[in-house]
């Protein structure tokens, strides 16, 4: 007497079993696509602070910076002076 019930119940347990892992596979599915989207957008980003950055390092708007708000200028060749240890008293003097 026990045994149709029993049957109709394990095929009910499998049924929703099978429905269960296929709304599991649904929602995983939209979690990995929630993070494609946010990992496109994080790389997109970087690479607007990465080209940010390679234009506030271009050479050119360093020394126009440096020029402009720090008041610095560009060294001339006689302002370089070399020290070193192995000079004599005669090649002093040439320098100066």
């Amino acid at each position: 007497m026990w045994k149709p019930f029993a049957s109709v119940f394990t095929i009910i347990c499998a049924l929703f079993i099978v429905v269960f892992l296929q709304m599991e596979e649904r929602r995983q599915g939209y979690v990995l696509l929630k993070i494609r989207k946010e990992q496109k957008q994080l790389f997109e980003e970087k690479r607007d602070i990465e080209l940010k950055l390679a234009r506030i390092q271009r050479p050119q708007l360093v020394q126009h910076l440096a020029e402009s708000r720090l008041t610095l200028k560009k060294v001339r060749p006689n302002q370089i002076i070399l020290l070193s240890g192995d000079l004599n008293q005669s090649e002093t003097r040439q320098i100066r």
